[in-house]
């Protein structure tokens, strides 16, 4: 807790326990609640001024540890809150009444403000902890909804909040980059701000197929005014526009060193921008706080990203809850589909569902696993949940699914295939149960829905299916970097996403790279029949060579291919460096987006 938070929250506690009412002490806890939520969100908006000065002086673990500190911001400034509320006003544990009259006194002091929904989920979260444990759904839903913003709404007036606007006269001009540049208003200097700008603008034409010496239909290239700060990079955003309304991306990478910032990668399509928007432990650090124009704009030039996943990506991971709730309902309105059992093999841990059509895949965790589960004792639903959570929390380089975990959530009955209901009071009745029309979740876990590997080929075309296996191995690669081991390298544990990009989406079988001992039988001579010492070693024990098999690819080409082009991955000498990498606390090189994007430089990202 902020020293400064003491005395005003101290009088605020003093003011519930003289109270002799209890509207006065309603009246109370909600100042309180709004002033806890200023607390916060006064801490929020300068975070991002924070990433910007820790870029600006290539001060990486400070960038780092922005990251980490902004994940956890929001939910240590409720877990702070909700005992001492309690503490003042315990009748709050179980008198649903009272936050009614909360809610009624604090949608009044919030009013009018930007931010005003969010105030309202930061409400309902803390409601959420207070009561946790119990069975006692609260609505994933604001009080008051912003501006709702239509998935093919791009060109909404209330975007000029965050855009600036350059005219293109055939050609992306030296000189349009140059004033792109000074969007974040960096206060220190660029390496080489002329030959960058001439770089990049041949760079661009050359991708979009511009041409000075022809005259194209007008463009205009529309920025968002704010700088996009994650880890070590900045990114400049924003979309090109033709006359039919038509956007692409438009994204310059930028990077730091001692002699200055340059230009890294210029990047103008969707599938490029997705990559560098897909899940990660950093959300992005926007030097502009209106957040719903943000995500709107970020869902015109990603369309296959749907929205609530667009609010996660800057950090709202909150709002980005509630819209992924209105997005599956507006689904199952819209289709008139039911959630059924999830395509592919049937997961041994997690009972997996979703409608046909939907972008998204619901998860819950079973009572016990299937008969299919190798991986010993099972420690039970919180042990798997842990690893979701933790799943979260790590720096997922881009090849991990990242999680959305509901508490106590409540869905229409009618939402659900009878079939499918059935299955999950059998097999996860300690997380699931009905009340009247609704059933109530005590967990679910919420990812973008992938194809799982094994299905996506089986109808691939050979192109098709050759990208696939090699993405595989950089997304294994990526997850080491990231001190991410899946001990199941069976492929049906890997996802493909609209752009071929892989990604682990199953995580009870995840350990950290460096907990892995790394052994090998390659060393051992034909015919000999002693047992490997390795065999009498605790822990888990990893042997590269054994890749090849674990992945279970059934076709003899893909799986040569595989180890023709990652045969690194299954030397023992790679494995160890990437522990040692990590050991050191040094940031191993992962793929944040494609070489033919970048320029001359050649520099970690």
């Amino acid at each position: 807790m902020i020293k400064s938070d003491i005395g005003p929250i101290k009088n605020l506690q003093n003011k519930i326990f003289q109270a002799e009412s209890n509207y006065d002490k309603v009246k109370y806890a909600a100042e309180w609640l709004v002033y806890a939520f200023d607390a916060y969100y006064n801490l929020s908006v300068k975070t991002p001024i924070k990433a910007k000065s820790a870029f600006e002086n290539c001060d990486w673990q400070a960038a780092f540890d922005l990251s980490k500190t902004r994940l956890f911001m929001y939910s240590e400034k409720i877990y702070d809150l909700a005992p001492l509320i309690l503490s003042a006003f315990p009748e709050l544990a179980d008198d649903e009444v009272l936050w009614h009259e909360i809610e009624a006194h604090f949608v009044p002091l919030v009013q009018g403000r930007y931010e005003s929904d969010f105030a309202c989920s930061f409400l309902h979260s803390t409601r959420r902890v207070i009561n946790k444990g119990e069975w006692r759904p609260v609505e994933y839903s604001t009080i008051m909804h912003k501006q709702q913003y239509s998935k093919n709404d791009w060109a909404n007036q209330q975007l000029n909040l965050i855009l600036k606007e350059f005219k293109i006269k055939n050609i992306i001009s030296e000189k349009i980059i140059k004033e792109i540049l000074q969007i974040p208003h960096f206060s220190v200097q660029f390496r080489d701000l002329a030959a960058d700008s001439k770089l990049a603008s041949e760079h661009a034409n050359m991708m979009l197929g511009l041409d000075d010496q022809k005259s194209g239909p007008n463009k205009i290239i529309q920025m968002v005014n704010a700088g996009f700060f994650r880890n070590r990079g900045c990114y400049l955003v924003g979309r090109i526009v033709s006359q039919n309304h038509s956007a692409q991306p438009f994204v310059l990478a930028l990077l730091n060193s001692q002699q200055g910032i340059f230009i890294d990668a210029v990047l103008t399509k969707e599938a490029h921008a997705q990559i560098i928007f897909s899940s990660t432990l950093a959300n992005f650090h926007v030097t502009n706080p209106h957040y719903h124009e943000l995500s709107a704009f970020l869902h015109s030039i990603m369309p296959k990203r749907p929205l609530g996943h667009h609010y996660t990506t800057i950090g709202f991971n909150h709002i980005g809850k509630i819209a992924v709730l209105e997005e599956l309902g507006e689904e199952i309105k819209t289709t008139k589909e039911k959630l059924e059992t999830a395509i592919g093999f049937k997961g041994t841990v997690a009972i997996g569902f979703a409608t046909l059509s939907s972008a998204y895949i619901l998860k819950v965790i079973r009572d016990s696993p299937t008969k299919e589960y190798k991986w010993g004792v099972f420690k039970g639903i919180e042990n798997v949940l842990t690893k979701y959570r933790q799943v979260h929390e790590i720096n997922r380089t881009g090849s991990m699914l990242d999680n959305i975990i509901y508490h106590n959530l409540k869905i229409p009955k009618h939402w659900f295939a009878p079939i499918l209901l059935d299955e999950l009071l059998k097999d996860a009745s300690l997380s699931v149960s009905v009340n009247n029309d609704n059933v109530i979740f005590k967990h679910l876990i919420v990812q973008l829905k992938m194809i799982p590997l094994p299905v996506f080929l089986a109808t691939a075309s050979n192109g098709q299916a050759q990208r696939a296996i090699i993405n595989l191995g950089h997304c294994i690669r990526n997850n080491a970097a990231a001190n991410i081991f899946n001990k199941d390298l069976d492929c049906r544990n890997y996802g493909v996403s609209h752009f071929l990009k892989i990604y682990l989406f199953d995580y009870d079988a995840v350990e950290p790279l460096t907990e892995i001992k790394v052994r090998t039988n390659l060393d051992r001579y034909d015919g000999e029949e002693d047992v490997p010492e390795w065999f009498f070693e605790d822990g888990h024990i990893f042997l590269p060579e054994e890749i090849e098999v674990g992945l279970r690819i059934h076709d003899r080409a893909l799986k040569r291919l595989f180890c023709d082009v990652h045969a690194d991955l299954l030397t023992v000498s790679y494995w160890e460096n990437m522990q040692k990498l990590l050991l050191n606390n040094e940031l191993p090189p992962f793929r944040a987006y494609p070489e033919t994007t970048r320029l001359r430089h050649f520099a970690p990202v």
